[in-house]
Order: C-alpha cells, then structure tokens, then sequence
C-alpha cells in the first residue's frame, strides 16, 4: 500500500461546530488566546486557563465527525495512512482513524506540571485546581500552547519524510513548526492542499489545489486518487 500522509488543521474541524482563536482575530470562544493557552496566562490565572479547557472538553464530548474525517477513514481500505493533526480535538479518532499523531495535544488528556512524562487519559471530565498527579504535582490540560515546544514534530517530519502522496487539509499554514513539515515530503511524492481559502505555500512545488471546504474536499480527493489508482 501506498502511504498517504495527511496534515489537517482547525479547517477540517470547523465543520464539526468546533471554532479556534483564529476565527476571530486573536479570540477563541471570546477569550484572548494569550490568556488561556500560554504558559504565562496558566502563571497569571490557573483556575481561568482550566475553566476554559474544561468548557472545551465538554463541547468536545458532542461534536461528532464530519465527512472529512469518515472519509479519510474510507481511504485506509486502499492506503497506508498516517495522519497529522494541528487540532486537540479528538475527531479523527471519533471517526476512526487507526494512525493519529496530535502535534499539540489532545483535549482529553492531562498531564503533571512536574514531571511532562506523566499523562492522564482523562476522557471528557474537568481538571482542577489541586488536582495532582501522583508526585503531587498539579495536573494542567496536556496541550501545547504558543511559546512551547512542539515535542511530537520530529517524529511528524519523520512520517511525513516516508510519504507516497502528502495531503494538506484546512490550515493556513502559517503556524510553525507544523508548517514546515512540507519541506520533509519527498520530491516525487503528489502534493494536495484542500482548503476554500488561498494558503502560502512553497512556490518549488507543484501543488493539487482543490478550493472546497473539507468535507466536500476529501471526497474529491477521494475520487483522484482511487481513479489514479486504478488506472
């Protein structure tokens, strides 16, 4: 099986209800982003920052997968799929995506504030203040926020290194260290971007620009590459 590698962004979850600071300039669910996913908004208010994860979470536990994550699912049956993902919702495995490597965390997980090796599968319950891991340490929602290093990006580059084709569903590509991963996708490896919206990309690569929202996007992709693959 050929791999395919997929990159999505908050595009893709959009269609699910779910929104991001991005929406609204610099807001997300009109909270200043700074405020709730910074290290130093977590220093300067620890009960604001887990009241606004807990209020995600509990979105989280009714959004339900749209066509863009059923139809990525679809495509396992004819390729290897590895998918990358910006976003800390838990959608594509709500779907059922076997291969999901989240960039900056997930939702439903929390982690110790002294010891980042310990993580919690927490599902969709709230964290906290004086909740701690059993070191003692308080548990902080296990996401990484702007300022933070991005601990999963040398293995992404590495998947992505690995690709046949190389898909880039619903984000600006913009935000680093993600953006960068389309330097790692192989020279011979067919490069598709989704999105409704114009994006910066590499002006060195040939890209397979389909302008339509995820869900209608994928299931476009979805016919390429079956028609290519039979063909």
């Amino acid at each position: 099986m050929k791999k395919l590698v997929v990159l999505t962004g908050s595009g893709i979850s959009s269609e699910s209800g779910l929104k991001t600071f991005r929406d609204s300039g610099g807001l997300w669910e009109n909270y200043d982003v700074m405020e709730v996913a910074s290290y130093a908004g977590w220093m300067k208010n620890m009960e604001l920052v887990l009241q606004f994860y807990n209020e995600r979470r509990s979105q989280l536990k009714s959004a339900e997968p749209n066509n863009a994550h059923k139809g990525l699912v679809e495509l396992e049956d004819f390729f290897d799929i590895q998918i990358i993902t910006q976003n800390v919702d838990n959608l594509h495995e709500k779907a059922g995506s076997h291969n999901v490597l989240h960039l900056h965390g997930i939702l439903t997980q929390a982690r110790s504030t002294g010891d980042p090796e310990l993580i919690y599968e927490i599902g969709y319950n709230p964290i906290h203040k004086g909740d701690a891991c059993e070191k003692g340490f308080q548990l902080r929602p296990n996401i990484v926020w702007f300022g933070e290093a991005v601990p999963a990006i040398e293995k992404a580059a590495s998947i992505t290194s690995e690709a046949d084709i190389f898909v880039v569903i619903g984000t600006s590509m913009v935000v680093y260290p993600a953006a960068g991963l389309i330097d790692y996708v192989p020279k011979n490896a067919p490069l598709f971007l989704i999105d409704p919206n114009d994006v910066a990309v590499p002006i060195y690569r040939h890209i397979h620009f389909i302008r339509e929202l995820a869900g209608t996007g994928v299931a476009q992709l979805k016919d390429i590459l079956l028609n290519d693959r039979l063909n």
